[in-house]
């Protein structure tokens, strides 16, 4: 038989750890009425804050640490309640959950009784979520439908039949304690369903609240945005009027510190890409409950198509334009570049074409100079040819100075012109040869 080698030399250094992700953060298991209590602590400056809360929470109440690196946890605690924590990327969250009696007060402390003041202390800032939730069955759930409006003060009770087996009710306000209350009635919940509902029900207060933040970021932003839009607008009827053509330089300063002042905005891409993202998380989650109406009163799914939905698409719409002043700032930067440009070619063209007639001028200058010194030379050859006839025809050779002077005149002059033109050919082969090279030509002795 051959022997198989072991699933830990076999499988991949992540396999176990990402199947185990399935299963990382497990419904509530509920199958009695219970109270909970439930915070989402969000420190965007002080990220070790969720495990220091943590680890003193297991300190002050005795219950075992979990292994250091976890991302959820669960634990039953001496006090008599269930303590679950998880770490989420941007939050963490502790929910508090006892079971309760029919004798009990609704919306009580009873969940997190036995945690020092101190530890509620540690939170000061930093308390994102809380809300109180109480699951009724039984004969507290038959009385509670006739005194649900008591424990709500506030203008508009929401409130919907879930799961096809209990109804959910909540006003969605902040009260004086900083609570917000959920009351879950059940009437015939299958096995866990009572703690999968509980569960949705603080996820989509604490996804709704994540997916918030981006909207005070967007309305900062749409000032700023208001600003850059104005400015834009300058620019780009400056760039119409014909009387700035001279300013372009200037403009395409301008219109480069509006493209900074938009890229120092998309920082907050992450914010925006976050919102969305929690976003999708609260409509899922609403999704899951399977609403039906309760005459007379707005489901969850409405009340946040009503007051959530215009939030987020404020945060859409900001993030767009965005997008779209940061395009169109681009355009103009590559508009005015392309004219600036232009310009600058037109003003290489009347450069080059000035170069041009004064290298033609200096062509003619140069001709005219050469006619000169053919003559200049020619007349100094033959002055010094017209003294050598003299002197022999002083010595009785049969010469006459005159007329050797003036035989010699065509050819002194041809020739001179030969030697001038063969020089200046000469110099210019040879500038010719260093600028290919990569030289510069050398200086002619004068």
């Amino acid at each position: 038989m051959v022997k198989m080698p072991t699933p830990e030399y076999l499988d991949h250094p992540l396999r176990t750890a990402l199947a185990e992700e399935l299963h990382a953060r497990p419904f509530l298991k509920l199958a009695e009425a219970v109270s909970l209590i439930h915070y989402a602590v969000f420190a965007e400056h002080k990220p070790s804050l969720h495990e220091t809360l943590l680890q003193s929470l297991c300190r002050d109440t005795g219950i075992a640490a979990p292994a250091e690196g976890a991302t959820h946890y669960s634990v039953q605690s001496p006090c008599g309640w269930h303590l679950k924590w998880e770490r989420h990327t941007e939050f963490s969250t502790f929910t508090f959950v006892i079971p309760r009696s029919d004798d009990q007060a609704l919306f009580s402390d009873a969940a997190i009784q036995g945690i020092p003041a101190h530890w509620f202390a540690q939170l000061a800032g930093s308390r994102f979520v809380a809300a109180r939730m109480e699951l009724l069955s039984g004969d507290a759930a038959h009385a509670a439908h006739d005194t649900v409006r008591q424990w709500f003060d506030g203008p508009i009770l929401v409130g919907s039949n879930v799961l096809g087996g209990g109804q959910a009710f909540c006003d969605w306000r902040l009260r004086p304690d900083g609570f917000m209350r959920f009351l879950v009635i059940d009437d015939g919940f299958r096995e866990e369903q009572g703690g999968r509902l509980l569960q949705r029900l603080y996820e989509i207060e604490t996804y709704r609240m994540m997916a918030l933040l981006a909207l005070p970021v967007a309305r900062q932003m749409s000032r700023e945005l208001d600003d850059i839009h104005a400015a834009l607008q300058d620019l780009m009827q400056g760039m119409e009027a014909r009387g700035e053509a001279g300013n372009d330089a200037q403009l395409l300063v301008r219109l480069t510190h509006l493209a900074v002042r938009v890229e120092s905005l998309s920082g907050q891409a992450g914010r925006f890409s976050a919102s969305r993202a929690y976003e999708k998380l609260v409509l899922a989650r609403i999704h899951e409950l399977r609403e039906e109406r309760i005459e007379g009163m707005p489901t969850i799914q409405e009340f946040m198509e009503r007051r959530f939905a215009p939030a987020m698409e404020t945060c859409r719409s900001v993030w767009a334009r965005e997008e779209v002043l940061a395009a169109r700032i681009a355009r103009a930067v590559d508009l005015l570049r392309t004219r600036v440009n232009l310009t600058q070619e037109k003003d290489v063209t009347r450069l080059l074409g000035g170069m041009e007639r004064t290298a033609r001028n200096q062509l003619h200058l140069q001709h005219a100079v050469e006619g000169l010194s053919v003559a200049a030379i020619s007349y100094y050859v033959l002055s010094l040819a017209a003294a050598a006839f003299k002197a022999l025809h002083v010595l009785n050779l049969p010469i006459e100075p005159e007329l050797a002077e003036g035989l010699l005149i065509g050819p002194v002059v041809f020739a001179v012109i030969a030697i001038t033109r063969r020089t200046r050919n000469r110099l210019i082969r040879r500038s010719a040869g260093e600028e290919s090279h990569g030289m510069q030509p050398l200086k002619q002795p004068v």
